[in-house]
């Protein structure tokens, strides 16, 4: 309330009103205590429930409304007389991840078994499976991106979550990668790939940094800046890094768990070509894969099996139950590492997980216990999030800051010299 001229005015908005809409940038947060009360808002383009066909809009969080919860599906609930959906929950401060609507004029979306106070796993992944492919990012929010599903989803970050290292600083100036093909004869396949380097250190000192999934990395959230700003803090050393496309979803659930072919090929053919237009050091302590998902799989394997070659491995919410889904049993690095057949030689290791995917965090806990009892170093960082690219992207940068660190006193040192 105002007071004017003697006189009471209210400055409280109606909600729904397009002047109330334009005060709205995504979600409303309020702290309370130890955790966050989160309202979502959706604005129906048709109006009302007079003249909209819209029933539910379903809320899609990772890690918290997702089948990864085995949770009853969620939708927002329309304000009477008017173009307003809403709802809220409490969340932990500390909670990072991403969002979508997904607004629907049917009532069997999904199946009944879905709805039971256990609700059926398969019902709702059939649900969401089909949902997904008209999921929309929040209007109102402008941190949107495309996310790894193909959907779009928007960004929410509460109060205490972590920092992400690079993605919070102003985007900074750099080089511009090149894209090229690879053109692969073991494989049988052409891809893209991004050539990206950052600094001035020599050619031949520069580490190199293998990123899996390139093309999220390189167009769904360009991880550019954040390398360039990194990089010229001086928490990352100069050095070429190198985003590999993943072709499509077949290839990458064809290639990415533990096919040694793929790595064979990598090495025999890619690192060649790439080192012909941007040279870069062999050591196997400046040669880094990163990964997330398969992808996480993927890097710690190929330091496994060729440590030669890749000494640091980041790798984040690795799909470690792999091949068996159900979690009932460890997944074969697990079992191969615990038997003997497998030995962590002088690698460096960043491994993350999701507390809110829980079968992924359950085999990567599993996965740290095994390498801890063969007293191999490693990084364990666990998040409060899910399966989500909004968190993977700090420990992305996190894990490369912790990894290169002993780099780059060395390359400091050796850069001195040469002047």
């Amino acid at each position: 309330m105002l007071i004017k001229h003697g006189v009471m005015v209210n400055h409280v908005l109606k909600t729904g009103s397009d002047s109330w809409w334009k005060t709205l940038k995504g979600p409303q947060l309020s702290v309370e205590d130890d955790h966050c009360l989160v309202t979502f808002w959706w604005r129906d383009p048709a109006g009302t429930e007079q003249t909209s066909s819209v029933r539910r809009v379903w809320l899609y969080i990772t890690g918290v409304t997702d089948h990864h919860q085995n949770a009853v599906p969620q939708s927002l609930q329309r304000v009477a007389g008017t173009d307003a959906w809403c709802w809220q929950l409490r969340m932990s401060p500390t909670w990072r991840g991403s969002y979508c609507f997904i607004p629907s004029g049917r009532e069997d979306d999904f199946a009944p078994a879905a709805f039971r106070p256990v609700p059926d796993a398969a019902a709702l992944r059939a649900g969401w499976r089909h949902l997904l492919a008209h999921a929309q990012a929040d209007p109102l929010n402008v941190h949107s991106w495309r996310g790894g599903r193909g959907h779009a989803v928007s960004a929410l970050t509460l109060p205490q979550a972590p920092a992400q290292p690079g993605w919070q600083s102003q985007p900074v100036t750099y080089t511009a990668p090149l894209e090229i093909e690879w053109r692969s004869e073991q494989l049988n396949n052409v891809r893209r790939v991004w050539i990206y380097t950052t600094g001035e250190h020599p050619a031949a000192d520069r580490p190199l940094a293998i990123l899996l999934d390139g093309q999220f990395w390189a167009h769904s959230m360009p991880v550019w800046s954040a390398l360039a700003a990194l990089t010229a803090a001086n928490k990352l050393p100069a050095a070429v890094y190198l985003l590999i496309d993943a072709v499509d979803t077949t290839q990458r659930s064809q290639e990415l768990p533990c096919n040694a072919s793929f790595w064979l090929a990598l090495q025999q053919e890619l690192l060649p070509q790439v080192a012909a237009i941007a040279p870069f050091s062999d050591l196997p302590s400046r040669t880094l894969v990163a990964g997330q998902s398969f992808g996480g799989l993927a890097a710690l394997f190929a330091g496994l099996h060729w440590p030669e070659r890749f000494g640091c491995v980041l790798s984040q919410s690795g799909s470690y139950w792999w091949p068996q889904r159900d979690g009932q049993q460890p997944g074969r690095l697990i079992q191969q590492l615990e038997q003997g057949e497998l030995q962590p030689r002088g690698l460096r290791i960043w491994l993350e997980a999701g507390i809110r995917e829980p079968v992924i965090f359950h085999a990567n806990q599993q996965l740290l216990r095994q390498l801890q009892r063969l007293q191999q170093p490693v990084f364990w960082q666990e998040v409060d999030g899910g399966h989500d690219a909004l968190c993977w992207r700090g420990g992305l940068t996190a894990g490369l800051m912790q990894l290169w660190q002993p780099l780059l006193p060395t390359l400091a040192n050796r850069n001195d010299d040469r002047r």
